[in-house]
């Protein structure tokens, strides 16, 4: 049986997959801040269900799998698969950030030491993906450490943390070149629309610090779930006011 001509035991795997990621993602989201170890018994000692990020974690899964679709040789699937890994990362950074203001460098360090991996098999099947991962890793950390470097030389304090350097570093291998940035620009764009909100509600203060990471999160998701012909539209309209 298929659905969306995809077959109906992928939807359930996926959905499997899901569950078990999400629930992966909260158990990091506790650690990590604690600097205790992820890979540890107590997984199983201290198991408590995080139906929200199952949840959440499932219909993001069932976006990209119907958004990639199956194909049937392995190298074809290197995209679906990678999304599908990257995906409890980019959760795990978004709530720590949130919540801490801080992306670790151990998650960093397995978002990059993954893109590395897949970047290679890229470069199995077409020599120009391997390039365009390593091109879009250059230009994400590139582009927001010198963002960070001109913010501490002008306004004597960081425009956004070393975190995000490095998580936009290791984000460009599994992105590339032009869709790092795509993410940077909608990063950008919705951090300063998210910003003005919570200035105008009083929900932040003006010298209170806004964590940049999770609008890094959302910009990713987006990009991984909404044709990119439908973004470059709209990121047009937006940055020519219409004239586009």
């Amino acid at each position: 049986m298929y659905l969306n001509n995809i077959h109906i035991l992928y939807y359930v795997l996926f959905c499997v997959l899901g569950a078990i990621s999400g629930q992966v993602a909260s158990w990091c989201i506790k650690r990590m801040p604690e600097h205790k170890k992820v890979l540890s018994k107590d997984f199983f000692k201290e198991f408590k269900p995080n139906y929200v990020l199952m949840i959440i974690n499932i219909l993001l899964y069932l976006a990209i799998l119907i958004l990639s679709r199956v194909k049937n040789e392995f190298l074809n699937n290197i995209q679906l698969i990678k999304y599908t890994i990257l995906t409890p990362m980019l959760i795990s950074a978004f709530a720590i950030d949130y919540k801490h203001q801080i992306i670790p460098n151990r998650l960093n360090l397995t978002i990059f030491e993954v893109g590395l991996v897949f970047a290679f098999l890229s470069g199995l099947y077409n020599i120009n993906l391997m390039t365009n991962a390593i091109l879009g890793m250059l230009f994400g950390g590139g582009v927001f450490l010198i963002i960070t470097l001109i913010g501490g030389l002008v306004a004597g304090k960081e425009a956004m943390g070393f975190g995000d350097v490095k998580f936009m570093a290791a984000l460009g291998l599994y992105f590339g070149i032009v869709n790092i940035i795509v993410i940077a620009l909608m990063a950008f764009l919705i951090a300063a629309v998210a910003s003005v909100f919570l200035l105008i509600t009083k929900i932040k203060k003006r010298n209170e610090y806004i964590p940049f990471g999770p609008f890094i999160v959302i910009a990713c998701f987006i990009n991984m779930i909404v044709p990119f012909e439908y973004i470059f539209i709209a990121l047009a309209k937006i940055f020519t006011l219409g004239m586009y």
